[in-house]
This record gives C-alpha cells, sequence and structure tokens, in this order.
C-alpha cells in the first residue's frame, strides 16, 4: 500500500497543495489564498480532496509558508481532520543549502525551498538560477550547494493590478498574447497585453545574462510560477519549467527526514 505525504506551499496569492507517494507527486492543486477559510474550511476541502482519489490515510504533513496566519490555519485544519502536525519549513527541519545571505533570516522560506529544488533536480549544472513568477518575480543564484541571494522584482499580475487600480482610463487586461515579437500597440489593450508579457521576458533574458556573468559555468535555469510557461516561450535563457517547485522540495525534503 502506497503511503502518502501532504505537501503544502503557502504563498501570499496561491496555496499550493499536493499529495505524493515514494514515486513522487501524484496531484496537486492551488487556492487562492486571500479566500476566507478557517480551520474547519480548509480541513473540509483537503478530506474532499483525499476521498476523490480514494486515500484513506496521509502519513506525513510538510509546510512552507510565508504567511503566517494562513500556515496558523493549515496547521490547525491537520492537526483536527488528519491527526497529523505538519513539518514546517524552516523551523522544524532543513535543508543542505549553505545560505550565503548576509542575514539568513532574511530570505523567504519559499525562495529557499525553490532553490534546493532546482539543485536537487539539475544536478549535473554548476550554477543554477531559479526565478519564481509569484507575487514578486525572484531570481536566486546557487552555486555547488551554495544559496547565493538574488533578486526580487515585481510580479506580473501584481504590477498589473497595481497599474489598472491606479489609473483611472485603463482596462484591466487578460495578459494573452499569439505573437513571438511585440506588436506596435494600436489599442490599449495590445500595448499594455505586449507590453507586460514582453517586458517581462526582457527583464527575464536581460537579468539572466546580467547573473550569468557572475556564476561559474554551466549553468542552468529554472522557471516555476503561474506565467512561468508563457514568459518562456519569449525567453532565450530559461532551460526548463518547473510547475509545483516548492512542492517538489518539500517532497525531497521529506524523503530524507523519513528515509
Amino acid at each position: 500500500m502506497n503511503k502518502f505525504t501532504l505537501l503544502a506551499d503557502v504563498g501570499n496569492t496561491t496555496m499550493k497543495l499536493g499529495i505524493a507517494d515514494e514515486h513522487g507527486i501524484v496531484h496537486s492543486f492551488g487556492f487562492p489564498s486571500k479566500s476566507l477559510y478557517t480551520a474547519d474550511s480548509l480541513g473540509f476541502n483537503i478530506i474532499q480532496l483525499l476521498d476523490l482519489y480514494h486515500i484513506e490515510k496521509i502519513e506525513s504533513v510538510s509546510l512552507c509558508s510565508v504567511v503566517p496566519e494562513l500556515g496558523k490555519i493549515f496547521c490547525q485544519a491537520c492537526k483536527k481532520y488528519l491527526h497529523c502536525a505538519p513539518l514546517i519549513f524552516p523551523e522544524d527541519f532543513s535543508i543542505p543549502l549553505n545560505n550565503q545571505y548576509a542575514n539568513p533570516q532574511e530570505v523567504g522560506a519559499d525562495r529557499l525551498m525553490g532553490a534546493y529544488a532546482a539543485r536537487m533536480l539539475r544536478p549535473e549544472a554548476k550554477s543554477i538560477i531559479c526565478i519564481d513568477y509569484g507575487t514578486a518575480t525572484t531570481f536566486d543564484c546557487i552555486t555547488g550547494m551554495d544559496y547565493l541571494g538574488g533578486l526580487i522584482c515585481p510580479g506580473l499580475f501584481s504590477s498589473h493590478n497595481a497599474l489598472a487600480n491606479g489609473t483611472a482610463k485603463l482596462p484591466h487586461i487578460t495578459l494573452d498574447f499569439d505573437r513571438s515579437i511585440p506588436l506596435i500597440g494600436k489599442s490599449t489593450v495590445t500595448s499594455m497585453n505586449h507590453g507586460f508579457v514582453f517586458g517581462f521576458a526582457a527583464m527575464t533574458d536581460g537579468l539572466c545574462q546580467k547573473l550569468a556573468e557572475q556564476l561559474p559555468a554551466p549553468l542552468h535555469i529554472v522557471a516555476t510560477g503561474g506565467y512561468a510557461e508563457d514568459i518562456a516561450k519569449l525567453s532565450n535563457k530559461i532551460n526548463t519549467i518547473q510547475q509545483d517547485l516548492i512542492l517538489e522540495g518539500l517532497r525531497l525534503a521529506s524523503c530524507s527526514l523519513l528515509a
């Protein structure tokens, strides 16, 4: 009988849950972080997901959260409905990355876990840049087993929302595109769509080029997050798209803990 682990990546925009067995992540789900959860409502959601896939028991739970209040609610739900207290990163377990930040406590748990996952998935690369297109866009640099630090840039959706909400006449847009080069926009919607998507692709390539000059080769660039696949279509630098990267990091760390 398979033994299942529940993985949780609690971010500012999305809470992602994954169910993993000894072979890998078998199911993953996303929920908006800003929903008005209680421990009971979240617990019911988790139980319904487990019932959907006929999973009777969760053996362990691992959590990476950058939203303390929602992380606390998730822990309460797991204790009440799964009879399992989550192991929380980094409070309850560590990962084998050497954190080179001047103040290591300043690095978000999600950035470290994503960097660890990228390193484990690409052991052949001397250096890695891990890009996460989330609420913020982060670029994290790893050489060997050293987490060197990185960059924090505006997020695509948060930038769009800030612009749309701060200007009375600009429309809300879909961020869709169907070309490989930006059009010279002849409407506000096209101008914004192509400005945002191609702008973030250009930012990605430009920053990766500058960061690569400071990192020993060979270099591999891993991207994750809601818009990673779309940006990767326009980028000349991204090598691998790995959705659920932080969940994968939690799974690998859990395997080490349970071994």
